[in-house]
């Protein structure tokens, strides 16, 4: 693999995390062969760098394309308490993989992200500095804002710009704006983008609210902001950019969408 280095903003003395602070990635794969090596060096590379402690949690569904023989070898590489694979008897759903992978977390801090570099780990040093910076609870990448909340001070910047996404066309942009709306509309979650999936968790939070949660699938991650803010736990944005998949196919699918508008109904009905 390539050796050079990543070009970051240093995190700041005071928003800094401490030497006790541990942060556990929570990585479901489906058929992520090649992608997870890639997203694996980055996420080392990224704490490394900043002298964070670190384990990635890969809870993977069985994929047939080798995706588990991959984590294997990467554990060998980065040490197997850094690399952890935890894998699952089949394709059970983006929830309960979080759920299954919060089980081996060692970590205090818990960030879920997606496998497939959609998500850039960049931005995780910027999720620390808010979540430090205001004593958060959880900090969610937002893509439809162009500044963090709550805003941070000139002596101590947050963020690497305006959130975005690249790599979707029209129709994909207007389905997940629209997705947005509904639901800011029927829930009032007061976060700009509900439907993300990059996030930083303090575990004892993200372990009461998952205790609480009934969603499958991608409704999963609204419910735990809609839930949050009914439990009075604080949550900060960060702007963050989403690229399409590098490799592989999206797994959005038709039935994912019907039941991302049943969840929202649902939602506004139960809490």
């Amino acid at each position: 693999m390539n050796s050079h280095t990543i070009d970051m903003p240093s995190i700041a003395a005071s928003t800094a995390p401490s030497d006790s602070d541990k942060y556990s990635v929570i990585l479901p794969t489906y058929n992520e062969r090649k992608n997870l090596p890639v997203i694996v060096w980055l996420l080392a590379k990224t704490f490394e760098s900043k002298g964070i402690q670190w384990e990635i949690i890969v809870v993977d569904d069985a994929s047939p394309d080798g995706t588990q023989e991959v984590a294997k070898q990467l554990a060998g590489i980065y040490g197997d308490d850094k690399v952890v694979l935890k894998p699952r008897a089949g394709k059970l759903g983006l929830g309960t993989a979080y759920v299954h992978g919060l089980n081996f977390c060692t970590g205090n801090f818990v960030i879920i992200m997606d496998a497939d570099f959609s998500h850039h780990p960049k931005f995780i040093p910027e999720f620390i500095k808010l979540q430090k910076l205001h004593n958060l609870d959880i900090v969610t990448g937002t893509r439809y804002s162009s500044t963090p909340s709550p805003k941070s001070s000139s002596t101590t910047p947050v963020g690497l710009g305006p959130g975005g996404v690249y790599g979707w066309d029209l129709k994909r942009k207007l389905v997940s704006r629209g997705a947005n709306y509904l639901a800011d509309t029927v829930l009032n979650p007061g976060v700009s983008d509900l439907t993300g999936s990059f996030r930083l968790y303090r575990k004892n939070v993200i372990q009461d609210i998952i205790s609480r949660c009934t969603s499958k699938g991608y409704v999963f991650q609204m419910e735990i902001i809609v839930r949050a803010r009914s439990l009075n736990y604080s949550v900060g944005e960060v702007p963050i950019t989403f690229v399409d998949r590098i490799y592989g196919e999206s797994k959005l699918s038709g039935n994912e969408i019907i039941g991302y508008a049943k969840g929202v109904g649902s939602l506004w009905w139960n809490v």
